[in-house]
């Protein structure tokens, strides 16, 4: 896997200086804290999966390199915005992400809401503006299915769900569809972003959002196990927290074995979905194991 690594980090660094070129700091405003709090967001680094599922999946299609990283940008803007207002001391209340402080952290919490609230809007002046796609119709879709993702009926909704799990345990269908909700739909739309760029037709569309569908869940799978065997120093933020929580999680659930064979069927399944692209899909083939042997 060290050359799918290598291809993982290449992509992340050719995001984020998409992220940098749209996200530049004029230091003559009063509100260039606002920049700067979206940029210290944005650049932090991480493993930018969802843009590498942008740009995997516009491949597959042809799509051009810049429609792709604009989307890809994009796409981990509407991340970066969530991971802001979960760590929220109204949310999850956390103190470190990618292994430096979270954004209330380090500026306050207001500042941290309104960035999240920026980028997230950011997001959308970017896939409409022409430079993404000269298509208008492909721009409004995309903008049209990221909202649904993020939404009531994805991942913001799948955050309330969330939030009332610490309320009552949830049994494996309300937890697996609050995880479709909360992980899974952003993860399903980065995917089929590249399908969309490519006006691809709807049957090739299924098979992405399949293969994503499995793979959301292996992805939360993997961060329920991490969150109890992982370390903070690893994984980059504080573990063991759905434990003292007393949430429900599918590790709770299943056990950690049984988790951890759930996981990897459903990376093998979600490999499976992609036969139709044949040696093209490697790359998302390889995301999927990558998904379940990380350790952060």
């Amino acid at each position: 896997m060290s050359n799918f690594s290598d291809a993982l980090a290449e992509n992340a660094e050719a995001v984020t200086q998409v992220l940098g070129h749209f996200l530049v700091v004029d230091d003559e405003t009063p509100e260039k804290s606002l920049t700067e709090a979206m940029r210290y967001v944005v650049l932090a680094g991480g493993k930018r999966i969802r843009p590498f599922l942008v740009t995997a999946s516009a491949g597959l299609f042809n799509v051009s390199e810049s429609s792709a990283l604009r989307t890809a940008a994009a796409v981990e803007m509407v991340h970066c915005y969530s991971l802001v207002h979960d760590d929220l001391p109204a949310m999850d209340n956390d103190e470190l992400r990618r292994g430096q402080p979270t954004c209330h952290i380090k500026y306050d919490e207001a500042t941290a809401i309104l960035a999240g609230d920026a980028l997230l809007t950011k997001a959308f002046e970017i896939l409409a503006n022409p430079a993404t796609h000269p298509d208008p119709k492909v721009r409004c879709e995309l903008i049209e299915e990221l909202a649904k993702a993020v939404g009531e009926e994805g991942m913001v909704g799948g955050q309330i769900l969330d939030l009332l799990s610490k309320q009552r345990t949830l049994d494996k269908p309300e937890v697996t569809r609050l995880q479709r909700m909360k992980t899974g739909e952003l993860i399903a739309v980065s995917c089929e972003a590249g399908a969309i760029l490519g006006k691809a037709p709807e049957a090739v569309r299924h098979a992405l959002r399949a293969y994503a569908h499995d793979l959301g869940l292996a992805f939360q799978i993997v961060d329920d196990l991490l969150d109890v065997e992982g370390n903070e120093t690893d994984v980059g933020k504080k573990t063991g927290k759905d434990k003292a929580a007393g949430k429900a999680t599918f590790v709770s659930l299943l056990g950690i074995e049984h988790a951890r064979e759930r996981a990897e069927m459903l990376a093998e399944q979600a490999a499976r979905h992609l036969e139709i692209f044949e040696e093209k899909a490697d790359p998302l083939r390889n995301l999927a194991q990558f998904v379940v042997e990380r350790r952060s």
